[in-house]
């Protein structure tokens, strides 16, 4: 079998270049290559790294490494589940991988769990090359549906009470999950009290964007709030996240439901109930622009 090639190795390291973070790269050593394909929607490249154990690339970008993804998974996990005083019905838009999915069943009130991504590809590799994020998909209350999640959300009217959207970021399929009508529609699908997270980008790179997603979810939301979390993968070693709420009373920065700490080491590496709401806690240069 001959060696598989792809643009971004060179040297035997994976150089992460992109528009989106100007004049910087992200680069990881490649032990080996172990799949590379073009799906319908995006260029799929999976490799062994030297540290950070298997990495998921999507159309070039480092979407979850196995040895940093929970601290993403379970923060726009759990900053979404534990503002809800009983989340009982869970969609995850994106997430294909299953690392949501693997942290929404966390919660023993959760019912039922709709995983939604429009590439069956992500779902294939992640099950035969990431199992301890694919794990989520073996939960019996999981469903899981390949399609769009624009045009999934257009049929559902007050149905679920957490909406999570784990996206790429918004070049390429993911664009459209970044702009108000995608957030008009997780709206009308959340029941009373519901709660959204969705990936919103890095303080430090892209600051207009996060300022304009925070001012088109409060004209759709009463309750909005930025919060991020550390994950060395990541453009410049953080991910940020719109934490949305239907209730205009529900303060999102203190968690309503908690597990106890015992609880907490057992189910979680990264968050924590003072990690909430340290979360959402930013530097001055981010909390005045986004005022």
């Amino acid at each position: 079998m001959s060696e598989i090639t792809h643009p971004t190795i060179k040297d035997g390291w994976f150089r992460e270049i992109s528009d989106m973070w100007p004049g910087q790269a992200m680069t990881l050593k490649v032990n080996q290559v172990l799949h590379h394909e073009k799906s319908q929607y995006q260029d799929v490249l999976i490799f062994e790294s030297s540290d950070y154990g298997t990495v998921l690339v999507l159309d070039n970008v480092i979407q979850c490494t196995e040895r940093d993804e929970f601290s993403y998974q379970e923060m726009i996990t759990h900053l979404a589940m534990n503002s809800h005083p009983n989340p009982k019905k869970v969609l995850v838009i994106g997430g294909g991988d299953g690392g949501v999915l693997r942290e929404v069943v966390k919660h023993e009130c959760v019912e039922e769990a709709i995983l939604c991504d429009i590439d069956e590809a992500v779902i294939r590799l992640s099950k035969k090359y990431l199992p301890g994020m694919s794990v989520g998909f073996q939960h019996p209350a999981v469903q899981t549906i390949v399609g769009d999640g624009f045009k999934f959300l257009a049929d559902r009217k007050n149905e679920f009470d957490v909406i999570i959207t784990d996206s790429s970021d918004p070049e390429g399929p993911a664009e459209s999950l970044f702009q108000k009508p995608y957030f008009m529609l997780l709206n009308d699908a959340l029941r009373e009290g519901g709660v959204i997270t969705t990936q919103a980008e890095n303080q430090w790179l892209h600051m207009p964007l996060i300022a304009k997603l925070k001012k088109d979810c409060k004209e759709v939301f009463p309750t909005v709030e930025y919060a991020y979390t550390t994950i060395p993968t990541y453009p410049s070693g953080q991910i940020g996240f719109m934490v949305c709420c239907k209730d205009a009373d529900r303060d999102v920065t203190k968690p309503v439901r908690s597990w106890s700490p015992e609880e907490e080491e057992k189910l979680c590496k990264y968050y924590s109930k003072e990690i909430h709401e340290a979360a959402f806690v930013l530097p001055t240069f981010a909390r005045k622009a986004l005022r």
